[in-house]
């Protein structure tokens, strides 16, 4: 399906319904410096949310969960024995 130009110019020009004078006193690359040093936003779902209320929480958590996977698993023997088997 092809598009419709509509009389367009398809330069890089504004429309004339743009009104310019509410551009004034922008600043671009704002956040930039920010986008270049990595920062990683994210959305928790609402159900979610509702326990971590700040992202000190978020960190805390997090930062527990990286301990737990980090601590090496400790084997009991009933988990080292082959399934179907049984103690007498």
């Amino acid at each position: 399906m092809k598009k419709r130009n509509n009389g367009h110019n398809s330069s890089d020009e504004l429309r004339r319904e743009y009104d310019l004078s509410k551009l004034k006193g922008r600043v671009r690359g704002k956040y930039a410096t920010k986008y270049r040093a990595g920062t990683n936003a994210v959305l928790l779902a609402p159900d979610v949310a509702k326990y971590f209320p700040d992202q000190e929480s978020v960190h805390a958590a997090l930062r527990a969960l990286i301990r737990v996977a980090k601590q090496p698993v400790r084997r009991t023997k009933q988990a080292a024995r082959p399934r179907g088997t049984s103690v007498r």
